[in-house]
């Protein structure tokens, strides 16, 4: 991201600023948004359209339509820092109390899918809703419809510590007790949504990550299109790790998430992968892990100041400024 550029007589010309995809769903990819969107007014989420748990899974299968969920956190992600953005985003988020029907739904989830039934086009509906927001950038989807994870895990019966099994279904991968190996999609070969594969191909730089590794950032890869566009693109492809592993990764190191990467997508090539200091510090093999991949590791302190496990949307603006600008 380039500096400002002063000409004779004052005047000055500012380089337009980088086109950034992000890659995601859920809260890794909120806090990645609430900081991209600082560094650069060409912003892009792909997001993943796998959920089947909540709010989005009930609208899912009543109204046979993608799960609103991640699209609604990025949109809210995207909603600007004055009273009127900070006012739409807590709205979006808000849930209905209760015990009636509409108890647990939130209200951007019951927009978008309301906007999806009445103009019969999931893009055309997240766009309406980013214009109403005053959204600093664009929400699309992965695929166009709506997704199924499978999951190979070992040591889900403790009884049978070797054994592996299949599970099916996002909610019940992020909650699993065993240890996930592998994810697959269902359908197998999934249509990618467009005019994601559109921005792709015509960004300056594709990022992947952070968030829930097998159930956020890997899938990602596993739609064929996508996946293509992503190795075909003249963009930079960019990795940001996890602050910590948790959940799905409990107890990988920073190293094991970018193997999980190559394992499901052989011919993913990176550029840069983006670590926390106390992350990277404790895996010796990180940094050639990444060179495997083609990327120059680059460290910094992206961590929430309080010691909470979430990243400090200020830090990680500041660490994009400073790849974008090399």
């Amino acid at each position: 991201m380039s500096s400002a550029l002063s000409l004779p007589g004052g005047l000055t010309i500012n380089p337009r600023l980088p086109a950034v995809v992000a890659f995601g769903g859920g809260h890794g990819l909120y806090a990645n948004l609430t900081a991209l969107r600082r560094v650069t007014d060409q912003l892009t989420a792909v997001v993943t359209v796998a959920d089947d748990g909540g709010s989005s899974g009930r609208l899912r299968d009543e109204l046979d339509c993608l799960p609103p969920g991640d699209l609604r956190m990025a949109l809210a992600a995207l909603c600007g820092d004055d009273e009127s953005g900070r006012t739409w985003a807590e709205v979006l988020q808000y849930r209905f109390r209760g015990t009636g029907p509409l108890s647990g739904h939130a209200i951007g989830n019951l927009l978008i899918a309301g906007l999806w039934e009445r103009l019969g086009d999931p893009v055309a509906g997240l766009d309406m809703v980013a214009s109403l927001l005053g959204a600093r950038g664009r929400v699309l989807p992965m695929s166009s419809v709506p997704l199924e994870i499978e999951a190979e895990v070992i040591g889900l019966d403790p009884m049978l510590p070797d054994e592996i099994s299949s599970i099916r279904g996002q909610a019940q991968v992020a909650k699993t007790t065993g240890e996930v190996r592998a994810v697959r999609l269902h359908p197998h070969d999934p249509p990618a949504c467009p005019e994601s594969v559109e921005v792709v191909l015509a960004a300056d730089w594709v990022i992947l990550g952070p968030g829930s590794w097998f159930t956020s950032v890997i899938p990602h890869l596993l739609v064929p299109e996508l996946a293509a566009a992503v190795s075909s693109t003249p963009a930079r492809r960019l990795l940001t790790l996890n602050l910590e592993p948790a959940g799905e990764t409990e107890g990988f190191t920073a190293a094991r998430h970018i193997e999980l990467l190559a394992e499901h997508a052989p011919r993913l090539r990176l550029d840069v992968v983006l670590a926390d200091a106390r992350f990277a510090a404790e895996d010796r093999h990180l940094k050639s892990y990444a060179a495997s991949l083609g990327a120059e590791l680059v460290v910094a302190d992206l961590a929430a100041r309080d010691g909470s496990p979430r990243h400090d949307p200020l830090r990680l603006a500041s660490a994009y400024a400073e790849i974008f600008d090399s």
